[in-house]
This record gives C-alpha cells, structure tokens and sequence, in this order.
C-alpha cells in the first residue's frame, strides 16, 4: 500500500509539473491572441475594455507590414533549399565516408545551432565586412543557412544511422545504377526526414530575429519590423496581429514536422 500510495502522488506531482509547464510556456502566447481583440490601443488593461477586429483590417492594410511579409517567405523559402542540398549532402558525406576527421567536421556542422544567435551574428558581420559584401537579401539569406543546415544534417544523419546499408546493396546486386538506387530506395527512406527538417527549417529562417539583425543592412524581415514596432505604444493591438499570424505560422510547419517524424518512427517500429 505504501508504494501503491507514492506512486500516486509520484503521477500527480508529474502531471501538476507538466501542466505548470504548458501554463508558463503558453500563457503569454495567449495574452498576444488576447489582446489583438483589445479596444485600448496604448494600454495592457485586463478585463479588457472591449472587443473588436478592426485591428487586423489595420494590420492588412500595413503596406510595410506587407513588404516585410513578403521578404520573410522569400528568404525562409531559399534558406531552406539551400539548407536541403547542402545538409543533406554533408549528411551523407559523414555517414557513407570513412575519413580523417570525420567527427570533427560533424561537430563544426552542428556548431551553430549550438552558438548563441549573437555570437553567430557578430561573426557572420565581420566576414561579410571583411569580403566588402553588400549587405541585401543574399546576406540575409546565408545567415539563416547556417542554422537551417544543421536541423536538416541532424534529420537526414539520423534517418541514415537507421537506414539498413543492405538495402542499398541489394539494389546494386540487381543491377540499378547510383541514380536509380538513389531514386527508389534511399530518397523514398529519405522523404519524411527530408519534410520534416525542411520545416523545421523553414519555421527557424522565417522567426529568425538576432541573425538577422546582423545581416540585414536597411532591410527589413517581419520579425525585425515587429520588434521595431515595440518602441511604439499605439501600434501595440496591431503588433499584437501580426504576432499571432506569425505564431500560427510557424507552429503549423513545427506541428506537421513533429507529426511526419513521429508517424515515421511508428512504421519503423511496427516494419521491425
């Protein structure tokens, strides 16, 4: 009975922790959807004032809002092409290659994830100083691709860590060429790690805000121009917009990513 009665409370201690946990997460997320309904343009007043929409008519008609949307698709866009080809074939190289310092050039390619996004930043300035580079939007474009390679090179890793090598022999015993042993057993092994890294990365470039800040110049990415809209009280109901598209925007791609990988390791399961 004794430990029939701590492992009650063990569970109730655990659940009351992970809902403390959701609760600090996502209050404040809750307090942005809150308070895009709010009459009160310059005041953070609870209850709230009033309810109305008219703010999201305002922000939808932000021409600046507009051109920063915009910028951002595109570089999450190209950020994450390059962030496929590139991790996914430093993956391979890691994994089929047998090398002199084959673990060292893994960690460097995993080390900017693992960097504080300021460090990142100082040091992608300097070199783009350093090389007289304009800054623009391929600029912008080759800071995210440093973070983004490394989301998809883990996925891609992992899948061929579990990807059986017998497969890909078999395919060559039966006479298939390296395109076609690459067209209908390693990329349809490759699909779904390929999707969700190509997600995640895309929900990474397009949030992006320290890296960018660096590598921008005068342009201007939707996270910036909403960070820039802080400093300006009345403009707060219409940031507050703009925050909650933002957050449904990438939680979409992070939520499908979580699903594809998790459906994924299920029919692993179930296949072994």
């Amino acid at each position: 009975m004794p430990s029939k009665n701590y492992g009650e409370k063990a569970s109730l201690g655990l659940t009351l922790g992970a809902i403390g946990g959701l609760l600090f997460l996502h209050v404040p997320i809750a307090i942005i959807f809150l308070y895009s309904f709010t009459t009160d343009e310059a005041t953070y007043s609870f209850p709230l004032p009033g309810v109305t929409t008219k703010w999201f008519g305002v922000a939808l008609q932000r021409a600046d809002l507009w051109a920063a949307l915009t910028l951002s698709l595109r570089v999450a866009v190209v950020a994450t092409i390059a962030a496929l080809i590139l991790g996914t074939l430093a993956a391979a190289a890691v994994y089929r290659s047998n090398f002199f310092g084959r673990e060292a050039i893994s960690f460097l390619l995993v080390l900017p994830i693992a960097l504080p996004g300021i460090v990142t930043g100082i040091a992608l300035r300097s070199a783009i100083g350093t090389m007289n580079i304009p800054f623009s939007y391929w600029t912008i474009i080759i800071g995210h691709a440093t973070f983004c390679i490394v989301v998809v090179y883990n996925n891609v890793l992992a899948r061929f860590r579990r990807m059986q090598g017998s497969q890909i022999e078999a395919s060559m015993d039966l006479g298939a060429n390296s395109f076609q042993t690459f067209r209908y057993v390693i990329l349809p092994n490759m699909a779904t790690a390929l999707l969700a890294g190509g997600m995640l990365a895309f929900a990474l470039s397009f949030d992006e805000v320290i890296v960018t800040t660096f590598t921008a110049g005068q342009q201007s990415t939707l996270p910036i121009w909403i960070f820039s809209q802080l400093v300006r009280p009345r403009d707060r109901p219409v940031t507050n917009v703009v925050a909650s598209i933002v957050i449904l925007i990438t939680f979409l791609p992070i939520f499908l990513a979580q699903r594809i990988s998790a459906q994924s390791s299920e029919t692993e399961g179930g296949a072994k």
